[in-house]
């Protein structure tokens, strides 16, 4: 009985404390446009207090979200990534630039398109940080696989 209340204790003290250090959920779809075009979609869930930086996010601020596609000879990007989400610029003390941030829901929306009716995969990895009004935690980078139908 001893070692199942240990469990469950070290259980209740670990789960929110692992929680708080992934305060960024993603999740990766795409949207067929035309026949050969589809807009994709790498969605981040930021939870609160956390923001997450934009691409355009200055030099000499937090590491700004770089997202960084697999070549594939099968698709071809279509303009720039479009960011869909409440933009926040505001100037931070901590390092002395105007900062470009989102809070909650973002949406990093790349067109591309298809060469072939082939079916494919668009591959690639998100470069991120996070940061509430207190802290930062250091960059991460993920790895995605979307395949296109």
């Amino acid at each position: 009985m001893k070692k199942l209340l240990s469990i469950i204790l070290t259980l209740a003290v670990w789960l929110p404390l692992h929680a708080q250090n992934k305060p960024v959920s993603w999740n990766f779809s795409y949207k067929k446009v035309s026949a050969y075009t589809y807009n994709v979609f790498l969605s981040a869930t930021v939870s609160e207090p956390w923001h997450i930086y934009s691409e355009t996010t200055p030099a000499g601020g937090p590491v700004p979200t770089k997202i960084t596609f697999s070549g594939n000879p099968l698709l071809k990007m279509n303009g720039q990534i479009n960011e869909q989400g409440e933009l926040k610029v505001v100037h931070d003390k901590n390092f002395g630039v105007d900062v470009k941030y989102f809070k909650g829901d973002v949406s990093f929306v790349q067109t591309i398109k298809v060469i072939s009716k082939a079916k494919t995969s668009l591959h690639g990895t998100i470069e991120y940080m996070v940061c509430n009004d207190k802290k930062c935690l250091p960059p991460e980078t993920i790895p995605f696989d979307i395949a296109i139908n």
